[in-house]
């Protein structure tokens, strides 16, 4: 399992995604689930995974294959608007599912996976996208401006309570970091490191790109501040007093 996640704000995007896979007692091990296009000044395109790795990694590696195939129409290197992008990733997860599913399915191995894809080509806005198993997608919109894939439920409440379109940036990255601290807290499937991508809308070009491991001192600030926050917030709150005396009715 995995956690990734996108905002596409007023001010530009924050891409985000953890690095564990086939997470166990025994058996941790990391890879990468975000795959970077920039191209200054032309286009900046991040791709986000979650589901099986084998099947996500090929269609990655068929998208990387296309466009350097001479013969390529369109590639995520050429197209000319994000929608096609999202078409081309969509495409590439269709054809590996149908090539590979059957052969995992025999051996009741599940063959889902799904993408985030977003970012922005010159000409047109920046745009986000959410990618399903079945190679189809849907689109952001003002009142849905992220995206989660992988372990999003317990990351999910703070970002519904704290992100609006037009949240600066460097909060929203704030917000992310203290998402994933939720959900790794809840869930051992989700762990460090994390990929972070931060975008200047209409900039073309990444303003952050960093790697967050155990080492970080803003992450290791956010983990502690943000649990003592909350148990303060937690004490001050007052028990309810349903008997009209300070205590809960009985059971």
């Amino acid at each position: 399992m995995t956690y990734c996640v996108a905002l596409m704000l007023d001010a530009g995007m924050v891409f985000a995604s953890d690095s564990r896979t086939n997470a166990g007692v025994d058996q941790i091990a990391t890879f990468r689930k975000m795959h970077v296009i920039a191209q200054a000044g032309e286009r900046l395109i991040v791709i986000m995974s979650s589901g099986n790795l084998s099947v996500t990694q090929s269609a990655i590696n068929l998208l990387e294959h296309q466009s350097r195939a001479s013969d390529a129409n369109k590639t995520v290197h050429t197209a000319s608007s994000m929608f096609e992008v999202a078409g081309l990733v969509g495409n590439a997860l269709r054809e590996v599912r149908r090539r590979d599913g059957p052969y995992l399915q025999q051996n009741n191995i599940d063959a889902g996976a799904s993408f985030i894809v977003g970012g922005q080509i010159r000409g047109e806005p920046q745009r986000l996208f959410n990618i399903y198993s079945e190679g189809n997608f849907i689109e952001a919109a003002p009142e849905m401006p992220y995206f989660q894939i992988g372990e999003s439920k317990y990351g999910k409440p703070v970002i519904d309570r704290v992100i609006k379109r037009d949240t600066q940036l460097m909060e929203a990255a704030k917000c992310v970091l203290v998402s994933f601290d939720s959900t790794m807290r809840s869930n051992i499937s989700v762990g460090l490191p994390i990929d972070i991508v931060i975008y200047d809308n209409n900039s073309l070009t990444v303003r952050v790109q960093r790697r967050i491991d155990e080492s970080d001192a803003y992450f290791r600030m956010i983990h502690t501040e943000w649990g003592e926050g909350l148990r303060r917030v937690f004490a001050q709150l007052p028990n309810p007093d349903w008997n009209g005396d300070g205590r809960p009715d009985a059971d």
